[in-house]
């Protein structure tokens, strides 16, 4: 019996800092994350709950992304994965065996987002190669850590935004005019939105925009005549190769530890709420910023 399977202490249910000191090159990846992520392979059943609907989920080939897509599989969608190239290749390559085993259609697509065509490209690209577009999962992210405000520079400062909220922004103008009735899109912002770390400023302050954006989205004219909602998920610190890779070691060993539940939380803990966003089952439910968080506060 696994670690979803059985009733057990949330506390001890994952692995609990301090981990291992490591460090990658950004992005990193999962074949180097000690220790290794959950993405609910092994665990995460499904039940019919998205049947023939096609998902885009960028930064799908690692972390939240990663389990997203396999959870929606399972539930019976196709998927676009979407991934920036270069060493994610594998970890993509992953993602789409584990969406082919479930018995699903799955594409993978290399390309920065933070290129407006690119952004389209990957909604015609789940349009003619899918069948169309049913779910549009935001959830690729960038992020660098400093200590001081003279420490961003403008190029890090561009970056992070246009990675984290302007391709939020070309990904859902391109989306919404082609996404079926009862489609839904899907932010992840962050608990850096409601409480920020000074260290993270600029991606702290994106997560404040897409916290904006979906609730104004929600309330577009154009997404409420095409029958859309728009929701974001908030989480706390979960476990993914961007915390080696852009965190110092020190802080990556212990990251998670400032949460009452005194770990980072898994991939796979975050994937059921996405389904359940993304399903009829939550069909008032539009405009809302959900956390997962282990505990904090997200005011």
């Amino acid at each position: 019996m696994t670690t979803t399977e059985r009733h057990q202490d949330p506390q001890t249910q994952y692995p609990e800092p301090p981990f291992p000191e490591q460090q990658q090159e950004p992005p990193g990846t999962e074949a180097e994350l000690e220790p290794k992520a959950d993405h609910g392979q092994e665990t995460y059943r499904g039940s019919d709950r998205l049947t023939d609907r096609v998902a885009v989920i960028t930064g799908g080939d690692s972390g939240i992304g990663k389990a997203v897509a396999i959870a929606f599989a399972r539930e019976g969608a196709d998927v676009l994965v979407s991934h920036l190239g270069g060493v994610e290749e594998a970890d993509a390559a992953d993602t789409v065996s584990w969406v082919e085993k479930a018995g699903r259609r799955a594409i993978s697509v290399a390309g920065d987002i933070r290129d407006p065509d690119v952004c389209r490209s990957l909604v015609e690209r789940a349009e003619s190669e899918l069948g169309g577009v049913d779910i549009l999962v935001n959830n690729a992210a960038w992020q660098d850590c400093g200590d001081r405000l003279e420490e961003v520079t403008t190029e890090e400062w561009r970056r992070i935004f246009a990675t984290n909220i302007e391709a939020m922004f070309h990904l859902a103008k391109a989306a919404v005019p082609r996404m079926r009735e009862g489609g839904t899109i899907i932010n992840t912002a962050s608990i850096q939105a409601f409480t920020p770390s000074p260290e993270l400023l600029p991606y702290a302050a994106t997560k404040g925009a897409i916290v904006t954006f979906t609730k104004a989205l929600a309330q577009d004219p154009g997404v409420l005549e095409r029958g859309l909602r728009v929701n974001a998920v908030a989480p706390g610190p979960i476990w993914t190769p961007l915390i080696p890779s852009t965190m110092p070691a020190e802080k990556a060993a212990t990251f998670g530890e400032n949460t009452p539940l005194g770990r980072a939380g898994q991939p796979a803990e975050l994937a059921p709420l996405y389904v359940f966003l993304a399903s009829q089952e939550s069909s008032y439910i539009t405009g809302e910023v959900i956390g997962i968080t282990g505990g904090r506060p997200l005011t």
